[in-house]
């Protein structure tokens, strides 16, 4: 019963959330620093997801392939490789050190 009233809650706040966002005047989401924040602040979460999903394990700190495979991600970037290539790069450096037992 506890998940069904945690599902709720959550569709409910979603909603509210929505709402809220509907609300607010036209005027402010026209300033200079709501504009920036918000072509910022999908880049922050992204970030913070992908930290949390490379080095968190359960409660711990954890470095094994995942951290490999986005440092080979980091350098396909730098080289300006093709989205699909940095995956790709990713992907198979992690399975890489994952076979050789890392």
């Amino acid at each position: 019963m506890n998940v069904w009233i945690a599902i709720a809650a959550t569709a409910i706040g979603c909603y509210l959330l929505k709402l809220g966002g509907l609300l607010v005047p036209a005027g402010v989401l026209e300033r200079p620093l709501v504009r920036r924040l918000a072509g910022l602040l999908p880049v922050a979460l992204l970030a913070a997801l992908t930290a949390q999903q490379t080095f968190g394990t359960g409660q711990a700190l954890a470095v094994d392939a995942r951290a490999a495979g986005l440092v080979a991600a980091g350098v396909a970037l730098l080289l300006r490789a093709p989205f699909l290539v940095v995956v790709a790069a990713a992907v198979a450096v992690t399975a890489g050190v994952r076979a050789l037992g890392g």
